[in-house]
């Protein structure tokens, strides 16, 4: 399992019930992602890390409600609550992970301008966030993915996976999805559609 990575998803306290965008059962799978942890050589885990005031932010956008959608430079954006803001209680890891053997922290969603999604790039589709080369650099060519969620970060990072090459396997049992107006399933025809492995 030397060139095999488990990337783990936002796992963080506003992802979680409680939090300021929690998804459904978001804390039900600490347990099964720290078996997944404790199993793999390699572990990367990402984290939503907003400034204040940043632009998704339903807030930011005067009149707009959170879940809408609006223009922005690089294209469609959903606005949403308040979320995981630098340094605040919300950003943190849930406590229950145990995350001490992780390799690799990717904090995304810092540029005030623009949100980010996946794990290797920001939504502008242009600006990376230096995974792939760091997975590349160290020899590994295969990513599994878990966590939070399944239908927006999760997917993102997983068809941006694929499309730099990696083997990458989508752990639905050790995720959680929000499913906006279907987005759950279009999301997962789309990862299938990518060659995305879904177990």
């Amino acid at each position: 399992m030397n060139d095999e990575a488990l990337v783990v998803i936002d796992m963080q306290n506003d992802f979680c019930p409680g939090g300021s965008l929690a998804v459904a059962g978001g804390d039900d799978i600490v347990p099964l992602v720290n078996d997944l942890i404790a199993g793999f050589d390699h572990v990367v885990m990402t984290q939503d890390w907003h400034p204040a005031g940043h632009s998704s932010f339903a807030s930011s956008q005067p009149g707009k409600q959170p879940f809408e959608q609006v223009e922005m430079s690089y294209g469609l954006q959903t606005l949403w609550p308040d979320h995981c803001i630098q340094g605040s209680i919300g950003a943190e890891f849930h406590p229950g992970i145990v995350w001490t053997k992780t390799e690799l922290v990717i904090r995304k969603g810092f540029d005030p301008a623009i949100d980010s999604y996946s794990a290797f790039f920001e939504n502008d589709r242009t600006t990376p966030t230096g995974l792939a080369g760091y997975l590349r650099e160290r020899g590994i060519g295969k990513v599994v993915l878990v966590g939070l969620a399944t239908d927006f970060c999760v997917a993102f990072s997983a068809l941006d996976a694929v499309s730099h090459g990696f083997d990458t396997t989508v752990r639905l049992d050790a995720c959680r999805g929000i499913d906006l107006g279907g987005s759950m399933d279009a999301m997962l025809t789309a990862m299938r559609g990518a060659g995305v492995r879904l177990v």
